[in-house]
């Protein structure tokens, strides 16, 4: 019989009880756990939330100005969240808002170069960890490691949906 590529549950409960699979979750919630510790060390030292930090970071991340909208969305916070918590991140000298269209409705949201220097302070031991670990990987190797990551985001990102 053709596979149809998907995995069945009794594929997927015998691939779930094997050692890989566990031992993916243990080390991604330590990878987690210790990002998380540098973020909430930032977000403390910043005096902002934890979600002002995920905002942050969609805003870093984002291919294009994203919108308070789009943020929303990202996020999964109310509008009202979204404007307190953009409220924060302006006060705190992190971002600036932007009217920058013919549509004076639309709003860009920008990480201000200042507030970069600043995270970078903090994440720079995340930076030099990683390019540490990088050097011990072929090419080969990294462009495997990314391709997993980037295909697990995306399966977490059906999973919000």
């Amino acid at each position: 019989m053709a596979s149809t590529g998907k995995t069945t549950a009794a594929e997927f409960a015998a691939q779930a009880s094997g050692p890989e699979l566990r031992a993916f979750a243990v080390q991604l919630r330590h990878m987690n756990g210790e990002i998380n510790r540098l973020t909430h060390a930032f977000a403390a030292e910043q005096g902002l939330h934890a979600t002002d930090i995920q905002a942050l970071a969609a805003i870093l991340d984002a291919e294009t100005p994203l919108t308070p909208g789009r943020l929303r969305h990202h996020l999964g916070l109310t509008s009202g969240a979204v404007t307190a918590c953009l409220d924060r991140l302006e006060r705190a000298g992190h971002i600036r808002r932007a009217r920058e269209s013919s549509d004076r409705r639309v709003v860009h949201l920008h990480y201000l170069p200042d507030a970069r220097s600043a995270a970078r302070n903090t994440f720079m031991p995340l930076a030099a960890a990683t390019s540490r670990t990088q050097e011990q990987f072929s090419g080969a190797e990294l462009t495997t490691v990314l391709r997993f990551l980037t295909i697990l985001n995306e399966e977490l990102d059906r999973l919000r949906q």
